[in-house]
This record gives structure tokens, sequence and C-alpha cells, in this order.
């Protein structure tokens, strides 16, 4: 079930959560000394998501918060799927969010040789192997969760046979898959877990930081908790799948540690939002199949395709303070997030005139080759932003269904005899319209009252319509992104016989040329926001360059969605 909105959004003075009570627990038991270390662990196998973005937010935020520390650690396990391009990006997304990390960045490599000591003080204690089996015997043999595993026929070998094994597996001496060095847990606990779990497999490849210095790479499971202390990690916080992976982080600990500090592993339910895909590896398959435009993409999850799209660090921050810490996983309905964008951006941006999808307008009786300047408010939410001038003329460009021949009942914009007030200038009352052979409208023929100017004149008659315009004359041309929700169904990765990629929202992307745009645009730089008055949120893609703007839609003024959703 999708969390609602208004339920999400924080009471004035709100309780502890459940991570931060045991966080005081533990400063008032002197636990660890009373120190609170954290740590943000990720992979650099992809691009970090809005999921990612909880995470470092609660992380780095509990260090901030009882003035402690927090380390990012990059989990560089795998070398086949690692690359520094993701490294790099990680780290800029962090900072961007607004954290800095304890030191510099900690990587699980550079705690190889001391893994590997402790992987051999377990097999001299004899607990633990080397197993010949494939992966594919190994997991039959682990049984089921109702079914307890079978010893495998290698877990009685000596502790000598054991280290030499392991040392030439170390040494490269076997191809990949021959062999795997296995922890001697309880192979018919019911945790599935503690079933002789793998610690290291043989992995032949390039690693981005030790090169081909190592043939064997530890697994997650063991990496972690050692990992963690080593660090000094008081608080080990993980998404909730990792609770049944906590009874082995503790017993690597208790077979290796011998001081009063431990880390404590404490899960908390992972973010899942509504009309989105988490899962790295359909995210890639986006990138990879070029359904969208790179991990960048504005419609991606992606903390750098936020950034792209408009997004502001004080937005993210306040939506991952706003859903909380649960203890169970529950979906926090999208909108949440484009609420807290909207209301960051409605501070912070300046009102500017954009005509998406022009049509011309002519004022007849408004004197030919005359400009005028008409002021205008930046943002009425911050009286520091002051006014600018807007160039106005006889002919300029208003929305293209901001005009109907026939309108409705209770239609307030303009029409056939109808009047409308154009923002900050005059009411104008629509004399004509000429149409082409196909009946679409090219120009539109109006009337105006010198008198009735914004503010200054002598006539404020009381109209019904407001619409934004751009003079004619020194608009500026731009391309226009219309970026909409990438999937159409509420829970695109919740059904077991269809594939995400099949709930492809084929209207995620609408580009518009020609937009015309007020002249002070002109010298908008890339990543500067405005609010496009009357249509929505906009920023200046990397993609522009000079005297050719691309402007993408952050977010839509008003949730459109929760509109279609309730029909």
């Amino acid at each position: 079930m999708t969390q609602n909105i208004e339920e999400s959004l924080p009471e004035e003075k709100r309780s502890l959560n459940f991570i931060e009570s045991i966080i005081e627990e533990d400063l008032q038991t002197n636990k660890n000394d009373s120190r609170v270390h954290t740590r943000f662990p990720p992979e650099p196998n992809g691009y970090l998501h809005i999921g990612h973005a909880k995470s470092i937010c609660l992380n780095f935020g509990m260090a901030e918060k009882y003035q402690g520390k927090c380390n990012l650690r990059f989990d560089d396990t795998n070398p086949e799927k690692e690359e520094t391009e993701y490294v790099d990006s990680i780290m800029e997304d962090v900072q961007w969010l607004g954290f800095q990390w304890d030191k510099e960045p900690y990587y699980a490599s550079d705690y190889f040789d001391q893994l590997y000591e402790w992987a051999c003080l377990l097999i001299k204690k004899g607990l633990a192997y080397v197993d010949d089996q494939s992966q594919e015997i190994i997991s039959q043999q682990r049984g089921t969760p109702t079914r307890p595993g079978i010893e495998s026929p290698f877990r009685s070998r000596s502790i000598d046979e054991n280290l030499d094994l392991f040392e030439r597996m170390k040494n490269g001496e076997f191809p990949n898959g021959s062999h795997v060095l296995r922890a001697k847990g309880d192979i018919t606990s019911p945790n599935m877990h503690m079933r002789d779990p793998v610690m290291y497999r043989i992995l032949h490849a390039e690693h981005h930081r030790t090169g081909d210095t190592w043939k064997i790479y530890p697994m997650y499971d063991y990496a972690h908790g050692q990992s963690d202390y080593l660090e000094g990690i008081t608080h080990s916080l993980c998404t909730l799948e990792f609770e049944v992976h906590r009874p082995l982080y503790d017993w690597f600990l208790d077979q290796i540690i011998e001081t009063s500090y431990r880390p404590r592993q404490i899960e908390f339910a992972r973010l899942n939002l509504s009309y989105t895909v988490m899962s790295k590896r359909k995210l890639l398959e986006l990138v990879k199949n070029n359904i969208v435009n790179g991990w960048d993409d504005p419609r991606m999850p992606t903390i750098a395709g936020l950034r792209r799209r408009g997004y502001t660090p004080a937005s993210i921050r306040a939506f991952a303070d706003r859903i909380g810490v649960a203890k169970r996983d529950n979906v926090i309905d999208v909108g949440l997030l484009e609420f807290s964008v909207r209301e960051d951006l409605n501070k912070i941006t300046n009102r500017v005139m954009a005509v998406l999808e022009p049509v011309k307008l002519i004022i007849t009786n408004y004197p030919v080759g005359k400009t005028e300047m008409v002021e205008l408010e930046n943002n009425p939410e911050d009286p520091q932003s002051g006014t600018r001038m807007v160039p106005f003329g006889r002919e300029i460009f208003i929305e293209r269904d901001d005009f109907m021949v026939d309108p409705p009942n209770k239609y307030f914009r303009l029409a056939p005899g109808k009047e409308v007030r154009l923002k900050g200038a005059y009411v104008i009352k629509c004399e004509n319209f000429d149409v082409d052979e196909n009946g679409v409208v090219q120009t539109i023929y109006c009337s105006y009252d010198e008198e009735t100017k914004s503010g200054t004149g002598t006539k404020q008659p009381k109209v019904k319509g407001t619409l934004h315009w751009v003079e004619a004359s020194q608009a500026i041309e731009a391309e226009v992104r219309l970026y909409d929700r990438l999937f159409m169904d509420e829970d695109p990765a919740g059904h077991k016989e269809q594939d995400p990629l099949e709930f492809l929202n084929p209207e995620s992307l609408k580009i518009l040329k020609n937009c015309k745009l007020e002249p002070a645009l002109a010298t908008a730089q890339q990543g500067d926001k405005f609010q496009f008055q009357r249509i929505g949120y906009f920023c200046v893609d990397k993609d522009s360059v000079k005297d050719s703007l691309v402007f993408n839609r952050t977010v839509s003024l008003k949730d459109n969605w929760a509109k279609l959703s309730a029909k």
C-alpha cells in the first residue's frame, strides 16, 4: 500500500525513531566509549539512486546529530562489476547532498591483507575449510528453509591441507569456480546464511585499485563486519534484507575480536517508491538497451538523474526526513518526493515567462513599432528577490491551449469575444483569428485598453483569466524537454510474471522545439532553476550551449498524476 502524502508530513515535534533510541541508550550506558561512528558502504558497480540517498541521509545524519563520524567505504570486493567511474560518481553524489565523510574514503580492498590473515586464523581454529565443489552442488547441499543442509565431503579436511589449498588459491594456481573457502557454521541451522557460508571465491580479474595482485576475493558477509571493526564503526545501519545476515555478522566477529568494543548491525526498511524501479540490474538494463540516455537521464531515479532534472539537495534531504525510519517495508508515494522539490523550488526560484507551444497574438490597436517595459516580481515567496523589467509590444506569443475557438462553460482563458489579462500588462479582448487549411489557429487578433495596465492604469476591471506571454520581437528560442514518470504502473517490479519494462510510459519524454522565452533567460547557465509561470519548474540542461538553450522540466506546478489516479 502506498503511504499517503499528508500522513507522511512531519509533525512539529517528532519522537525519536528506533535507531535514535538505540543510539541514545548506548550513549547513556557508555557503550563503545559513548562514540557514534557510522558508515555508508556502497558497491562501486553502478550509480546511486534515491534509495541510497535515504541511507546516506540516515548514516550521515545520525553522525551529525550525535557529534560523531561517518565513513564512506566502498565495498569493492567484486572486480568484475566495479569501475572507477562509479567510485567518482558516488563521491560526487554524497557531497552534492551536503555531506562530508570522515578522513579519506575507505575501501574494503584496504583490508584484503588483514581479511586474509583472519581467514587463515579461522582455518587454524577449525572453523573454515576449502571446498572443491561447484556452486551449484554447494547450493543443493545447503538445503532449503524447511530441509536441513548436508555436510560437504570436504568439511573434514585437515587444517594443514586447508591452509595449503587456501594459499594456493591466493597465489592463483586454480581456475575460477574450482575452489571456495567456507566457514564451518551450522549446516542444520534454520537460518540458511549460517549453513557453511562461502567466505572467499577465486576471481582472476583486474581490480580497479589492486590490479592483478589478488586472485581471491572475500564475500560481503565476511568482509562487512570485519571492515566495520577495523574502522571503529559503532552502529552499522543496513537495510532490512540484511536482518537474516546479522547472526553471521556477529558470528564472524565473535571468532576474531577480543576487545570490549564491537560494532552493532541495525536494520531499517529500505525505500520503495511508487512508479519506480530500484533494482541496479534493471537500471543498468535501461541504460544498456538505450531506453534512457545514460545513468543521469532525468527520468532515472539515480541521484545523478535527479540532479540533472533540477532536484535540489535540500528537497531530497527534506524527503528523507519526511519518510522517516521504519522497521517494516512499505511503499512511499513518489508524489511526496515531488511535493518536497516543489516546496523547495517555490521558495528559491525566480518566476519567468515561457511559452512552450506558442501561437502569435497581435494587439491590433497597439502602436506599431512601440515597445515598453513592464515590471514583474521575481519571487513572491522571497522579499529580497526584487523585480525585473520585461519587454511588451504589439505582437506577443501565448500558449496555444490558452485559446479556444468554441470554449466550454467556465473556460476562463481567451476565446472570441472574451477578455483576459496579460500578466503584468493589459486586459485584452479577442476580436478575430486566422486558421490554416486544417483548421489550426495561426494568429489571434485582439484589442487592448491602454488604461488597464496592471498596477498603474486608471481602469482595473475584474477578469477571471490571466495569461503569461512573451513579446515576439525579443523572444529567445529554446528546446524544452518535458520529463514524466518512466513507468505507468504503481509497482512495476511487483508483477511476478511480467518484466517491469513492460510498464514503460511511452510519454515519459516529450521534446518541444522553438519554445519562446523572455529575453533575460538568454544568459541562463547550466543548472539554473526557474519557475515557468503557470507551467512548472524547469532547469537548464547540460546539453545547453551558447545560443542554443535546453531546459528540463523538473516537476509540474501540481500533482497531475494524483488527479489521474483518482479518476
